[in-house]
């Protein structure tokens, strides 16, 4: 009974214990990922791309604002102004003439009596007494609406669109350039991690070729048909292998972890990568196709630029042009009392043009105007010399391509030969009639041989990558 109580103490305990390690084994699945998955990833979650769209949207937004400029501007203000500012003032009074009718004229005249000095006497008239009038402000109100319509801004409206447009332009393209650097980029950490990989399994291959050796050498010592001394070389053979496979497997650990940075995973994601497309040798370039750079994002924002400077002379330009707008306006005012009685409640409306016409600037308009000029050739410099650039960085990436491809096939080769040699000088030692050391170099030169074939696919595929870069292919 007490040896029955303790094993159940001791399965739940080991059911306790297992749950982490199968948590832990859940979250650390494997994923298979291959390149096309990986440049995926790598666009989905990488920041410079979510910059990059999210200032197409700036300045598309901000070329919808310029667009508005074409359309009227109207405005309404309301104020309300309440004041205890409050007085009167006197009318002084006199005597007013009294008119009668002139037959002769038909007219009406002042009952006067003119004197010989020209100085007259009324001879009848009415008394006006003096006039106190109180006045206060109060509560004030005051509002209009009105309307602005630009009619000719020298064409500073539409230079300005057009730059914004063109400004847009830019960022559409810089996206692709974004997006084509991520891509090379992922190509490049996913190709070092194959290559990391498959290095390892050439360590682990030589390896392999070693302790066989080693048990074949042990067996001859003890038979008395070997020296200890081939033991010893086979054996520092072997502790060389050990670590160059440790060096190996922290190249792929770290390259793995880089790959994962890449692509917006974590870093301890265990990856299971797609090595089959470097088995394929055939050539990758046709030279007759790599002949311009126009499709490269970098040709066009380089002409934009320019664009927006030839588009800036204009707008330099436009300064010093006349400019003619529409506008109209409703208006109205209530507020002020007056002897008690309010004295204004109405509503007005204007209608005008306003005609701005530069007439002196002491030379302000040609200096402005010859640097924006300046500018604008500087710009089409720039984009001669980087295009230059660019055609230079296509050719280097074609031969970039040329050599890779050869060397991949002679590393076919040397890969080949270094086998070959290594059956050889096995048989010949088997056979007695070659050293050890023969043997250990060959294992070594085909250690090599692997390494750099190895080593020559993965650059192959890089050099492709960069190649559709420099051509603006790269998708």
């Amino acid at each position: 009974m007490r040896n029955h109580i303790i094993y159940k103490v001791f399965v739940l305990t080991l059911s306790v214990v297992a749950i982490p390690f199968a948590n832990l084994k859940a979250q650390e699945e494997t994923r298979d990922i291959t390149l096309s998955q990986a440049r995926e990833l790598a666009l989905e979650h990488n920041k410079d791309i979510t910059k990059a769209k999210l200032t197409l949207e700036q300045t598309r937004n901000d070329a919808k604002a310029y667009k508005t400029n074409y359309y009227p501007r109207v405005s309404l203000m309301a104020a309300d102004l309440y004041s205890t500012n409050k007085g009167d003032f006197t009318i002084a009074g006199g005597h007013l003439p009294i008119y009668t009718m002139n037959p002769a004229t038909g007219t009406y005249v002042p009952y006067v009596s003119v004197a010989a000095d020209g100085s007259y006497t009324l001879n009848q008239y009415a008394d006006f007494p003096s006039q106190k009038i109180d006045f206060k402000l109060g509560n004030i109100f005051l509002g209009s609406l009105s309307l602005t319509q630009p009619l000719y801004m020298g064409g500073k409206i539409t230079t300005a669109y057009r730059m914004a447009t063109r400004g847009a332009d830019i960022a559409s393209e810089n996206i692709r350039l974004t997006e084509s650097q991520v891509i090379l980029n992922t190509d490049e950490a996913y190709m070092q991690a194959i290559r990391a990989r498959q290095l390892a399994d050439v360590a682990r291959s030589y390896k392999q070729l070693l302790d066989e050796l080693l048990k074949n050498v042990e067996s001859a010592v003890r038979h008395g048909m070997k020296t200890r001394n081939d033991q010893m070389k086979v054996q520092v053979k072997l502790n060389e292998a050990e670590l160059a496979i440790q060096r190996a497997d922290n190249a792929t650990r770290l390259s793995t972890m880089n790959l994962c940075h890449v692509i917006g995973l974590p870093l301890n994601t265990p990856l299971q990568l797609n090595a089959d497309q470097l088995d394929d040798s055939q050539t990758l370039m046709d030279n007759g196709q790599w002949t311009t750079v126009d499709a490269r994002p970098e040709v066009a924002i380089l002409q934009a630029k320019t664009d927006i400077a030839a588009q800036q002379v204009k707008l330099t330009r436009s300064d010093y042009l006349p400019q003619l707008a529409l506008f109209a306006g409703l208006t109205y005012i209530n507020g002020i009392k007056v002897a008690g009685s309010k004295l204004i409640n109405n509503g007005s409306a204007a209608v005008g043009a306003t005609l701005k016409v530069p007439l002196l600037t002491f030379g302000e308009r040609t200096y402005k105007a010859r640097s924006a000029k300046a500018r604008y050739q500087i710009a089409q410099t720039e984009q001669e010399d980087l295009t230059e650039q660019m055609q230079l960085e296509l050719a280097q990436a074609v031969n970039n391509l040329d050599e890779a491809q050869t060397e991949l096939n002679i590393t076919q080769r040397s890969l080949e030969q270094a086998e070959e040699n290594m059956r050889l000088a096995r048989q010949q030692y088997d056979a007695g009639m070659e050293p050890l050391s023969q043997l250990l170099d060959a294992q070594a030169m085909w250690q090599q041989a692997s390494a750099d074939h190895v080593n020559a696919k993965c650059q192959l595929k890089v050099a492709h990558t960069k190649l559709l870069k420099a051509q603006g292919s790269l998708k």
